[in-house]
């Protein structure tokens, strides 16, 4: 049994929700099937498997969440029940129910609750679930990349690291805003983080293990470190911002954070182009251009805002010019990161146009 979430664009679900204070998961889960899906029955203490998805919060942070899922034998179907003109309640087969449902562990998942797949399912390998979120991998890439093993997937994992730099450069740039609830923007800021280190190791370890690749083994490590390192800078900036709680922020941080996504968009522009890079390499170098643009500009409000702070609290409130002074630090290595990304690109371009 499946359930649509609320609104207009609803997609099929299981029903979930937060565990209730006191009460144990399996029995939250329950309650949950109950009031989403007017499901009464026999819930197991023991959960079936986990999945993780990412969850829009009210601040507009999107947030990691980890869902235990617990097999429940009905009992009874409820003709009325709570959430009933909210959502629709439908039943499926196990594959097509897999099929219905976007997060690729929750559909492995369902698929497993079958006997004869449980087995298969829990061996089976994929790139990590944050890759395919971000990206839209499906886990039927996993076994497309075991049928060429010689070749490697360096290009799905730069598209996957690049689009994950931008959700995190998004995530800098909300937290900037001096919105609600600054905790969830660093907590996105260095699940993003963790994210990139996940695929950075899958593209090193590729390395090792590949014999075709399509540009230089220097130029593959040099150019996946390069985006790494400016998802780095950000975790950096967020984590000195947690620590000194700031949260009020000056114009020219605000500008430098939007040059930091406005960077991030260009790049996740350009990575895709270098599947072709002889037929791309102009606009390959239109992009770096601008990206060489952006971390110019960024030097000037970097200034500007240095000068301002020190004018406004140098003599009188030496420690919080450190600290916007630290802060200012982080968000210039943002920027002078993504320049190192454009010069690694036009290495490959110029080798290989």
């Amino acid at each position: 049994m499946l359930i649509t979430t609320r609104g207009s664009k609803g997609r099929w679900v299981l029903p979930k929700g937060n565990i209730h204070t006191g009460m144990p998961p399996h029995l939250s889960a329950a309650r949950e099937a109950q009031e989403e899906a007017g499901a009464l029955g026999a819930v197991s203490p023991v959960a079936l498997g986990s999945y993780r998805y990412r969850k829009r919060q009210g601040s507009g942070a999107s947030l990691m969440v980890d869902v235990e899922v617990f097999p429940l034998a009905l009992t009874e179907e409820l003709d009325t029940w709570k959430e009933q003109g909210e959502r629709e309640r439908r039943w499926f087969p196990l594959g097509e129910a897999a099929d219905a449902v976007d997060e690729p562990d929750l559909r492995e998942l369902i698929r497993s609750f079958a006997s004869a797949e449980f087995q298969s399912a829990v061996r089976r390998s994929r790139l990590p679930l944050a890759v395919t979120q971000t990206t839209g991998i499906s886990a039927m890439f996993a076994w497309f990349q075991r049928l060429l093993p010689r070749t490697g997937n360096f290009f799905e994992l730069f598209e996957a690291h690049a689009a994950t730099v931008l959700s995190a450069a998004e995530a800098t740039a909300r937290l900037l805003e001096g919105s609600a609830e600054p905790e969830q923007h660093v907590r996105e800021i260095i699940e993003r983080e963790h994210d990139a280190d996940e695929i950075t190791r899958e593209v090193l370890q590729t390395v090792r293990r590949t014999f075709l690749t399509p540009f230089d083994r220097g130029a593959i490590t040099s150019l996946i470190g390069a985006l790494d390192d400016t998802v780095d800078e950000m975790q950096a900036a967020a984590q000195a911002i947690d620590l000194y709680q700031v949260t009020s922020f000056a114009p020219q941080m605000r500008d430098m954070g939007a040059l930091a996504v406005d960077a991030a968009r260009v790049t996740a522009e350009a990575i895709p182009l270098l599947r072709d890079v002889a037929r791309n390499g102009q606009r390959l170098h239109e992009l770096t251009e601008r990206l060489v643009r952006i971390e110019g500009h960024a030097d000037a409000i970097h200034s500007a805002g240095l000068r301002q702070a020190l004018e406004a609290h140098g003599s009188t409130d030496t420690l919080r010019f450190v600290i916007e002074r630290e802060i200012y630090k982080h968000l210039e290595r943002i920027v002078d990161a993504f320049e190192d990304v454009a010069d690694e690109i036009d290495g490959i371009v110029i080798d290989h146009a």
